[in-house]
């Protein structure tokens, strides 16, 4: 292989059969924190592995696997996390290992996270060349509920002692066996937004009985893209993005009700404080000029991601002993995604990275697939970080 795998005794049997793990979880999606064929299919291969401990139903339905090293003098213990859950997409690959659920497919690359840490779990379980505790973390509900907050929630850092925490993303455009991270500010905080818009219902010939709920939503939508322009500082990131418009239907009815939903993202707090407030004063201004009234809901949902100097540059040091030296960005750009290992991140020293899924369809997209030839830079990856990051001691 093009890479400096370490300990692990890579063979191409071996990557057949995570590729197969990884081809099976992409065949049987599950959502949110309903994993149970996922789960199951997780704890049992811990097992068979021979983890010291295998615990599932963390945060609702994580899997916890315990690898010990083969001595544990240091008391050192680090975590590994994968995320599981797919998306409610429709695929449209058209492989032979599409999603057998309609409406559900793994566009994010979960599967291939967790056939990583997977195949990283069987190595680690095999040679245990490592002075410490390697803690696996299978994570439920990435995908907008928050899972790693409820695994936190329920103990993780704490119940498995953990002190510093790692995780790996797939990046499609970025090339196979390629790394990128970067010190701080990673990845974005996020929030949701609902505008409710209530006017008059009205015969749509008799437009002065009536307040078209649609028209002043239609000009709030329009009006909040120059929040970003105007309001936001131009040196500091910001997005505000829209995904549902609703309200009437065909007819000769004016809409008494209308309704727009959409996710605001940034860096810093302050930054949130302008969008929140210029979403709730636009939206009820416009409203009013129109003699109908808004209602907002603004939520956060993720906080930024934020990785660590001295955890970020562990990881730096083992991706170019994985990789290379030029294989490795250690200073990528901030992305606008956001990502609840954030939460993680909050509680205990860590970093999360890119790795390189090639030229294929982006993330979310219904074309999207993991590309398997990933698999071994994932699997090396994670054995040298946690060989690098708790060594046994020479004699």
């Amino acid at each position: 292989m093009p890479f400096n795998q370490g300990h692990v005794n890579w063979t191409a049997s071996m990557h057949d059969e995570i590729i197969a793990w990884r081809r099976d979880l992409h065949a049987n999606p599950e959502l949110g924190y309903e994993l149970p064929r996922t789960a199951s299919f997780v704890a049992d291969k811990l097992r068979a592995f021979g983890c010291d401990q295998v615990t599932e139903g963390v945060g609702r339905s994580g899997v916890v696997g315990v690898v010990h090293g083969r001595i544990q003098a240091s008391d050192r213990v680090i975590g590994l996390r994968a995320d599981m859950d797919a998306l409610p997409i429709h695929e449209a690959t058209g492989l032979s290992y599409a999603s057998k659920t309609e409406g559900r497919m793994h566009a994010c690359g979960h599967d291939g996270h967790t056939a990583m840490l997977l195949g990283a779990a069987k190595a680690l379980a095999e040679v245990r060349n490592f002075d410490g505790t390697a803690v696996l973390v299978f994570q439920p509900a990435e995908e907008g509920q928050a899972g790693a907050k409820a695994m936190c929630d329920d103990g993780l850092m704490t119940r498995w002692g953990i002190e510093r925490v790692f995780a790996l993303h797939n990046e499609p455009g970025l090339d196979i066996g390629r790394f990128a991270t970067r010190t701080g500010p990673f990845g974005a905080a996020v929030a949701s937004f609902k505008i409710t818009v209530d006017g008059k219902s009205a015969h749509a010939a008799s437009p002065q009985a009536g307040v078209d709920a649609l028209l002043p939503a239609a000009n709030i939508l329009i009006a909040l893209q120059t929040i970003i322009a105007r309001n936001v500082h131009p040196l500091k990131s910001g997005v505000i993005s829209f995904g549902s418009f609703q309200g009437g239907k065909p007819g000769g009815t004016f809409v008494g009700s209308s309704e727009l939903r959409g996710l605001a993202r940034w860096f810093e707090p302050k930054v949130r404080d302008t969008m929140h407030r210029r979403i709730l004063d636009i939206s009820e201004g416009i409203a009013s000029s129109y003699g109908a009234a808004a209602t907002v809901v603004f939520r956060n949902l993720y906080p930024a991601v934020v990785n660590h100097p001295a955890e970020t540059a562990l990881a730096v040091e083992v991706a170019r002993t994985v990789m290379g030296e030029d294989a490795v960005d250690p200073d990528h750009s901030q992305l606008m995604g956001s990502e609840d290992f954030a939460f993680m991140l909050e509680q205990r020293p860590g970093n999360i990275a890119l790795l390189g899924n090639g030229s294929t369809a982006g993330l979310h997209d219904p074309s999207y697939d993991f590309n398997d030839t990933a698999i071994p830079y994932g699997i090396g990856y994670w054995t040298r970080l946690v060989e690098t990051a708790m060594p046994l001691q020479k004699s």
